[in-house]
C-alpha cells in the first residue's frame, strides 16, 4: 500500500484515501469522506484500483513494462508530456562459426557425490548467432507435455529448467523444437528444428556420464541437438523411398540378387544392478527394481523394429521377483512378442529370452 492509494475497509462501512502509514504497527490512516483521519490495521483494508471514467475499467500501471522514459508534469492544472526517449537496446555480438546453428542441452548434478539422490540442472546452449525459440516436451505415447520453453539469446547458455528424481521418467522420451531467428537485419533463413530422442535414465546414476565439455566448469551430460535433428530427418526417409530408388537405376538386362538378410546375433543384456549402476548405496528395492525394468523397456523399444531380433535378458535366479516382473510386462505390454527360458546351459535359470515379432 502507499499513500493516496484509495482504499476500503474489511470490518466496517466506508473508507477512503491513505494518507500516512505506520509500516512499524502495520497501521494507515484512511482519511474519510468527511475529512476525518482514521487508523486502522493494514489487515483490516483492501486497496481499490482508480477507474477510468470514460470506460469504467481498471486503469492500468505501465511503469517498468516500457524501454522508454517518458516524464510528466503538472502546472495549473495542466499536464503536459515529455518526449519520450526510446532507450538503446543492447547490440548482439556475433561469432565467426554462429551462423551454424550449433545447440546443446546440458544436465549438471546439483551433488556430483551424490548421484542416486542429487538433483540436476537442465541447460540450454546457444552456441550460434541466432536467437532461439525453444519447446522441450516429454512425449507418452501420442500425448506431449511441456518441459520448458521460452527464448534464448545468441551465443549463450542459461538454465531452463531443475530435474529431481521423480522427473526422470518424463525425460525418457523427448521432443525438440527449435526456431532460429534474428531481430532487425536480413540473414539467411533457417530450418526449424524438429527432433526427437530416448535418453536412458540410468546414466544419470553412471559418474562416467558427465564428462568435461566446453561450456561449463562442471562435468556434465552433453547432448548434441543438431546432431539429434540430422538424425531425425534421415528416420524419415522410408524404406519404401530407398526401394523406389533402387529400382530406378539400370540393371542392364541382368536379374537381380537379393540377398537374404541374415539375422543380427544374439543380444545379451546384463539386468543385474551392480552392472546398471557403479553405487547402488542407499536405493531401495523397489527403485532398484524400476532401474533395472526401465533398462529392459529400453532395449526392446531399441529394437522394436528388427524383426527376429533375439534378445538374452539376464535377470538372475534369486527370490524370482524380477523375472516375475519381465514376464508380466513381456504377456502384457509386448504381446506379439514370443519368449522363453535362455538356453540352461548357458545361462542356468537365470534369463529370459525375447524374440522380436
Amino acid at each position: 500500500m502507499r499513500i493516496g492509494d484509495i482504499v476500503r475497509f474489511l470490518n466496517a462501512v466506508g473508507g477512503g484515501v491513505i494518507t500516512r502509514i505506520d509500516e512499524k504497527n502495520n497501521m494507515v490512516y484512511v482519511e474519510d469522506q468527511d475529512g476525518f483521519e482514521v487508523p486502522t490495521l493494514m489487515r483490516d483494508c483492501v486497496a481499490v484500483p482508480q477507474v477510468n471514467e470514460k470506460t469504467n475499467f481498471p486503469k492500468k500501471d505501465f511503469s517498468n513494462k516500457s524501454n522508454s522514459e517518458t516524464s510528466v508534469e503538472v502546472t495549473n492544472n495542466i499536464t503536459t508530456k515529455s518526449i519520450e526517449i526510446q532507450k538503446p537496446i543492447e547490440p548482439i555480438i556475433e561469432t565467426e562459426t554462429g551462423d551454424d546453428a550449433n545447440i546443446h542441452l546440458a544436465f549438471i548434478p546439483v551433488d556430483i557425490k551424490q548421484l542416486q539422490t542429487t538433483a540436476y540442472t537442465c541447460h540450454l546452449v546457444n552456441d550460434s548467432n541466432y536467437f532461439l525459440f525453444y519447446n522441450i516436451v516429454s512425449i507418452q505415447g501420442e500425448q506431449a507435455e511441456t518441459l520448458a520453453n521460452g527464448t534464448i539469446e545468441p551465443n549463450t547458455q542459461e538454465e531452463i529448467c531443475t530435474l529431481l528424481k521423480d522427473d526422470l521418467n518424463k525425460w525418457q522420451e523427448i521432443g525438440i523444437q527449435v526456431l532460429p531467428y534474428k531481430l532487425n537485419k536480413s540473414y539467411n533463413f533457417q530450418n526449424a528444428i524438429d527432433a526427437r530422442t530416448k535418453i536412458n535414465v540410468v546414466k544419470f546414476y553412471k559418474l562416467h556420464s558427465f564428462t568435461e565439455n566446453d561450456y561449463f566448469d562442471e562435468e556434465a551430460m552433453m547432448l548434441d541437438i543438431t546432431t539429434l535433428n540430422e538424425k531425425s530427418m534421415l528416420e524419415q526417409v522410408s524404406a519404401e523411398d530407398i526401394k523406389q530408388q533402387l529400382f530406378q537405376k539400370e540393371n542392364n538386362g541382368r536379374p537381380r540378387i537379393i540377398k537374404k538378410a541374415q539375422l543380427p546375433e544374439i543380444i545379451e543384456v546384463d539386468l543385474h544392478i551392480h552392472e546398471l549402476l557403479d553405487n547402488s548405496t542407499g536405493l531401495s528395492n523397489a527403485e532398484m527394481l524400476q532401474i533395472q525394468i526401465d533398462k529392459f523397456h529400453s532395449v526392446l523399444a531399441e529394437h522394436k523394429n528388427r524383426k527376429g531380433q533375439k534378445i538374452v535378458f539376464i535377470h538372475g535366479k534369486g527370490e524370482g521377483v524380477l523375472r516375475s516382473e519381465i514376464e508380466k510386462q513381456l504377456r502384457s505390454r509386448y504381446k506379439p512378442y514370443s519368449f522363453q527360458d535362455a538356453s540352461f546351459r548357458e545361462y542356468g535359470f537365470g534369463a529370459t529370452l525375447v524374440i522380436i515379432k
